[in-house]
């Protein structure tokens, strides 16, 4: 039948292509069609989010572990939620998503919280139920004191994404980790991992500043299982994860249980024991969508070029303290350099990634990005227009707590803005 109708027809190889492309070109057609109406209505929505930006001012009798973060986070910040056809195509309604940061300018360090203005009143709240003496108010944003980025502009810029350099499955370094941040030491024999980086922070001249941005969201990211090789959620692909890492040192039995049940037995050996350990508590706990960016600036008026190199060579090291280098770290990915001065002789295309970080960083984009950069363009295509698309991964609660809490007193740092405990009591017209 087919034979007759090739023959009739007296169509060739190519021509059949052409016919096939013809008729199945609808589909890939009608899924970008598709992608670019919900990216659309998801713009449209986000640009109707009104946004505030908190500062807390820390009470200097702090004495509670990044712990009190977990419940923070837990009850402030994970909003978890399942959208339908409507609510997620035609609406346009994103997975909220906060900002948790960090800034230092001119070596005065604040802590901010940016929500959205209708979630405000819960983050006050939370925080207000950990931290009764501390003092949040609403602040003008300090991001825009620095103007943009210009190859002869007055200020030198640089800045990088941070993502785990393994599987999101392995853990960093925590502060239940540290025997030192237990409860029942005092204060002044704790070490607390976020020190380092506030000290280094609070050091900083006049004329320099670093900013440090974490983006959060509830995990609703998907992994390819390893074993089953479906798309699953965090826990069901860390299972696998562990399932496949530990098979050589699993042993099976055939119907060598009670009732002649197949069993395994698993011993692994001793380098691996904290690591399992760790992820599967882990795998217990809520877990994050997350997006870490810093970046340093430094007025060329106050600072020479070799100042500002040493401060963006120091602060790729400012998550140094949670590295696990069996487990896991964050390394930074991104950055607004290039390696070879071959790489862009013209300078063009520098100026215009570091217009774009400093744009993103104002903005907190990281799980919505432009169109054009929500995927990385090949290698041939990026050496002209550098595409750069920001990355996220996992971090659980625990993880998260650790990289931002606030401070205790074995903080010392002068330039670390705290306030008496006396005068911060929570306003009495919160809501119930």
């Amino acid at each position: 039948m087919f034979t007759d109708f090739f023959t009739f027809h007296n169509l060739n190889l190519v021509q059949i292509l052409i016919v096939g492309i013809g008729y199945l070109m609808p589909i890939p057609l009608a899924f970008i069609a598709v992608k670019l109406w919900h990216h659309y209505r998801q713009e449209r929505f986000i640009m109707g989010i009104k946004w505030v930006l908190l500062e807390i001012q820390v009470p200097r009798d702090v004495i509670k572990s990044p712990a009190a973060m977990e419940l923070i986070f837990s009850n402030a910040l994970y909003h978890q939620s399942l959208k339908g056809f409507w609510e997620e195509y035609i609406i346009g309604a994103p997975w909220m998503w906060f900002s948790l940061e960090i800034a230092s300018v001119d070596g005065r360090v604040r802590f901010y919280i940016r929500t959205p203005s209708r979630i405000r009143d819960l983050v006050e709240t939370q925080i207000y139920a950990q931290y009764p003496q501390a003092k949040v108010v609403e602040s003008e944003d300090y991001v825009w004191n620095v103007p943009q980025y210009t190859k002869n502009g007055d200020w030198n810029v640089w800045g990088a994404d941070f993502i785990k350099k393994d599987d999101d499955v392995r853990t960093i370094k925590t502060y239940k980790q540290m025997d030192d941040m237990k409860s029942g030491i005092k204060e002044e024999f704790k070490i607390d991992p976020l020190t380092p980086t506030i000290e280094y922070m609070g050091s900083l001249p006049k004329g320099q500043q670093m900013w440090m941005q974490i983006l959060v969201r509830q995990n609703i990211k998907k992994y390819h299982a390893p074993l089953s090789h479906k798309h699953v959620g965090f826990n069901e692909y860390a299972e696998e994860y562990l399932r496949n890492m530990l098979e050589m040192y699993t042993k099976y039995g055939k119907e060598a249980g009670l009732g002649g049940i197949d069993t395994f037995e698993v011993r692994a050996p001793s380098f691996l024991e904290p690591i399992v350990k760790q992820m599967g508590s882990c795998m217990g706990q809520l877990h994050f969508d997350v997006g870490i960016r810093i970046m340093v600036m430094a007025d060329k008026r106050l600072h020479s070029l070799e100042k500002f190199n040493e401060l963006r060579k120091a602060c790729r090291l400012v998550f140094r303290q949670y590295a696990q280098p069996n487990s896991n770290e964050l390394v930074r990915i991104n950055a607004t350099q290039f390696d070879a001065p071959w790489s862009d002789p013209t300078g063009l295309a520098l100026t215009n990634i570091k217009k774009r970080m400093l744009d993103w960083y104002r903005l907190r984009v990281f799980f919505h990005p432009p169109i054009q950069y929500s995927f990385n363009y090949p290698a041939i295509f990026d050496m002209f227009f550098p595409s750069k698309r920001p990355t996220t991964f996992v971090l659980s609660l625990e993880e998260l707590a650790t990289i931002y809490h606030f401070p205790g007193m074995v903080s010392e740092t002068p330039s670390f803005k705290r306030i008496e405990s006396k005068i911060a009591k929570p306003p009495s017209d919160l809501p119930m």
